[in-house]
């Protein structure tokens, strides 16, 4: 397949684009800055720079185009502020769908936020993220022309992957380490049956390739 990552930088997704090299997927990931082109190619990825802030939904859709699977895993990240969360967490997730739908690039997969909430009560900048999120969430669950997964995973860590997690509509809270987040989302993206749903992920007693079979029903 080939596949396209927004936030191609991020930590997630440079685990991800090795993953998916790894498993010869041709993988393309969407950067702001030129200067983390060598990272994504070191990762096995092409990098496609375009700022989705900015970029239009036409620009975006270039991007997409022959892609069979797209990965929105952007986010404004610690430290940025609540117009950045709306931007970012909010407007290019849904500036990424949109260019998806235009594309037609159907498998769509979402890195979220456990809580995320369009709802999310609050006045602090991670209630603001929250309900970034949460709109975004609501925003691509419904578009029709998608086949979306919604991935939800709790609290973030960098300790070594595991391979074995807890992936359920609602887990309750945990942690996760990014490398098990990521060999989670390759494996989704390989089980397209897993469309329509939105999962929570933390760690667990489960390996990754199983939860994620028997969520998808197999």
């Amino acid at each position: 397949m080939r596949i396209v990552i927004a936030g191609g930088h991020g930590q997630i997704a440079l685990r991800l684009e090795r993953l998916l090299a790894a498993r010869g997927h041709e993988v393309a990931g969407i950067i702001r800055r030129a200067e983390q082109a060598d990272d994504l190619r070191a990762a096995g990825a092409e990098p496609v720079l375009c700022d989705l802030e900015s970029a239009s939904a036409e620009e975006v859709a270039a991007h997409l185009q022959g892609a069979d699977a797209a990965v929105f895993a952007a986010g404004a990240g610690p430290g940025s502020g609540a117009a950045r969360k709306d931007t970012v967490d909010r407007a290019a997730a849904v500036l990424f769908a949109d260019a998806a739908v235009r594309t037609g690039v159907r498998r769509h997969i979402v890195v979220s936020s456990m809580g995320a909430d369009p709802a999310h009560q609050g006045d602090e900048i991670f209630d603001t993220y929250q309900r970034a999120k949460g709109e975004a969430d609501a925003y691509v669950r419904n578009l029709g022309a998608l086949d979306w997964t919604i991935l939800r995973p709790g609290m973030l860590t960098d300790d070594a992957g595991t391979g074995l997690v807890r992936l359920e509509a609602s887990t309750g809270r945990g942690p996760i380490p990014r490398d098990d987040v990521a060999a989670t989302l390759a494996e989704l993206l390989d089980t397209p049956a897993t469309a329509g749903l939105t999962l929570e992920l933390i760690s667990g007693s489960t390996p990754v390739s199983v939860a994620v079979k028997s969520v998808a029903g197999n």
